[in-house]
């Protein structure tokens, strides 16, 4: 069991509440009083600062890496944004065909809030409640300034993160920075409308460079993974980056390149100066390293991270859902995380180059997928025959291939008899070797989810750099990262990248970078959205990337071919006989999958598989995982998602707010302009 971790629960706080007037954004008004003790004794406010850390983590068993708070109204986390990407298939309201966009459908997200309700709850404005209390109260009642700083820093983070949450969705939203007196007679003082997105963004700014100052570089013992300076650079960093991407930054105005510039510089130099970095232990060689820091506990690379543990039972319970998830279902997993071809066709070759220009060195062949591929591909998937360990079996390989019952047949028989995940390859990425599936199934998984790391760091430098017209430092920032990935540098020494690139093909490499390197971390929605990459427009053009509208999510069969190189086909409709499993009797229907006498010219067990591949397995792509009725089901995007529109359940409780342009409300076509 992990030590030394920082578990945010909802701990119960002497706050009383009071009733709340029907208007949704009447200032946000707070509870009609509260302890004072609670800002009078450090313990107390300790605790108080841990029930808002508490707000933002994934429940108990959640899986962050493919779930966000931001798609749901109620503090739950959600994994539709992940499956409105080609990470995941799948149909979600921001994916599908509707017939009209309207503010009185689920299409117009519902994140931007709902009314305060009398009682403690969980959602953006109670958070946002919770917060400006503290930063209100925490001067006044004796504590010494030195043990109230370290306490606002935290707080001012999450301000900012909560608002930088609303923004990246709906652009301006209103301003709410003090809780206000209960008793108010005039609505309309109340009400208070959406501040512009500049406006916004300088406050989150504010907030976050209030952090920096108030916060340490380092947090020890009991209160590791804690918000630290660096946090808050980053979290900088990240926001400056998307006010400067097209999403926002429609005219490619060059000064919003050079403060994201100057602020992820700022960013890596503060992390590095507190001994944050590249996690490299162990090796970049077959992506070692690559592979363990996502189970290394408060690793260099962990700038900001979620806290897990290993607890079964009990109010201080926090286990990670991804473990159990991603197994599969043969050993005890729940086998249903099903990742996309889409994203296993992004990874590139062993020497950096993608799968349709590989070289003859390093080949590509969809015969075997598997082979000659980036380091990174054998810590991120697992497919049919891969070495997959945990604590019971550490040479566990995954089988997960189909064949045929009867003739003019699909594919009805699977290897795997407790069930099959939806793609023909499995994740196991942050996966735990050592992990127990007699426990739990794997449930009680303390592995910690890093929501920033270092890695983030170095590409969000990277790509502003190329932003700024500072190509050659951008060029560097993304090779770093091939180079700590065990990516071959290449006689040229780009790491497969190529030399003499325009500063748009630099933008593409850096995007295809982070859709590697950050594949199944929560962050490729927002990738796509802030390029406006769904549809095709003015950035697919230049950067020359395939819209995602329009598409289908497809994954694998890898299938069973006889002798003769035909489909295997069972002797019978019902026999249950595996046709690569050797019988009690001595007996196989085609060939022995765990021989350990080869074939002449064969010595080794991935010689052997590559054998069964050539000879034996057929590898051909699954287009069930998206819907099949209607037939003709597309992945359908509409413009007005980038910039999302507020809910009729907003709007009904605050008539006086403005509409997003682009969507409908009560009071007619929407006015307020994101972009200003």
């Amino acid at each position: 069991m992990k030590k030394n971790k920082i578990i945010y629960v909802l701990v119960s706080l002497v706050i009383l509440s009071a009733s709340c007037k029907d208007s949704f954004l009447e200032e946000k008004k707070d509870y009609a009083g509260f302890n004072e003790q609670v800002f009078q004794e450090a313990s107390l406010a300790s605790g108080y600062v841990d029930y808002v850390y508490g707000l933002f983590l994934p429940a108990n068993n959640g899986t962050p890496n493919v779930q966000v708070q931001s798609a749901t109204e109620n503090g739950a986390y959600s994994s539709a944004f992940t499956q409105t990407t080609d990470e995941l298939a799948g149909e979600t309201d921001w994916n599908k065909e509707w017939a009209q966009i309207s503010y009185v459908n689920s299409n117009a997200l519902k994140y931007f809030g709902q009314r305060l309700p009398s009682s403690v709850a969980n959602n953006t404005w109670t958070r946002m409640k919770e917060i400006n209390l503290f930063l209100q109260e925490i001067d006044k009642h004796g504590l010494p300034s030195d043990v109230t700083a370290k306490f606002k820093g935290q707080m001012y983070f999450w301000r900012a993160w909560q608002y930088f949450e609303l923004v990246k969705l709906y652009g301006g939203v209103p301003l709410v920075l003090l809780p206000q007196d209960p008793i108010v007679s005039s609505a309309s003082s109340s009400e208070i409308q959406r501040s512009s997105t500049s406006a916004c963004i300088e406050q989150i700014t504010k907030d976050l460079d209030l952090a920096i100052s108030l916060l340490p570089g380092r947090w020890s013992g009991n209160d590791n993974g804690r918000i630290t300076s660096g946090a808050a650079a980053a979290l900088k960093g990240r926001v400056l980056l998307t006010w400067a991407s097209p999403l926002f930054n429609r005219t490619d105005d060059r000064v919003r390149w050079e403060k994201a510039y100057q602020a992820n510089l700022a960013a890596k130099t503060l992390l590095e100066s507190n001994g944050f970095g590249l996690f490299k232990e162990g090796g970049t060689a077959n992506g070692v390293a690559w592979g363990a820091m996502f189970v290394k506990d408060h690793s260099i690379e962990a700038v900001f991270e979620f806290g897990f543990n290993a607890l079964s039972t009990g109010n201080t319970q926090r286990n990670n859902g991804w473990e159990q998830a991603t197994r599969s279902r043969e050993i005890n997993g729940a086998g249903s995380i099903s990742p996309t071809k889409q994203i296993v066709d992004a990874f590139p070759m062993r020497d950096g180059k993608p799968i349709n220009a590989s070289s003859a060195a390093y080949p590509y062949t969809e015969g075997k997928f598997y082979k000659n591929r980036d380091p990174r591909f054998y810590k991120t998937f697992v497919y049919n025959g891969a070495t997959w360990p945990y604590g019971g079996n550490a040479n566990y390989k995954q089988w997960t291939y189909v064949w045929k019952k009867a003739a003019n047949t699909g594919y009805n028989a699977t290897t795997e008899t407790k069930g099959a995940n939806g793609s023909g390859i499995y994740l196991c990425k942050a996966n735990n070797p050592t992990a127990s599936n007699t426990i739990g199934n794997f449930s009680n998984s303390a592995t910690d989810y890093m929501e920033i790391r270092f890695a983030e760091v170095v590409l969000n430098l990277a790509e502003s750099a190329i932003g700024a017209d500072k190509t050659p430092e951008g060029f560097e920032g993304i090779k770093s990262i091939r180079e700590r990935a065990g990516i071959l540098p290449g006689t040229d020494g780009s790491y497969g990248l190529g030399v003499g690139l325009s500063r748009d093909q630099l933008f593409a490499a850096v995007l295809n970078e982070r859709k590697v390197e950050f594949a199944y971390e929560s962050k490729r929605f927002w990738d796509l959205r802030r390029w406006m990459l769904f549809e095709s427009g003015p950035t697919t053009s230049r950067l020359g990337f395939a819209p995602l509208n329009g598409t289908r999510r497809t994954g694998f069969y890898i299938s069973v071919k006889n002798q003769a190189g035909d489909d295997y086909v069972a002797p019978t409709p019902t026999s249950t006989i595996d046709p690569l499993i050797k019988q009690s009797n001595g007996t196989v229907a085609v060939i022995d999958r765990d021989a350990t006498t080869y074939p002449a010219g064969i010595t080794t067990a991935d010689q052997y598989l590559d054998y069964l591949y050539d000879k034996y397995f057929k590898v051909g792509v699954r287009d069930d995982l998206d819907k099949t009725s209607p037939a003709n089901w597309k992945f359908t995007w509409y413009p007005q998602y980038y910039f999302f529109g507020i809910n009729q359940t907003v709007l009904s409780a605050s008539p006086y707010l403005q509409q997003t342009i682009g969507w409908d409300s009560m009071n007619g076509a929407g006015t307020f302009d994101p972009l200003k």
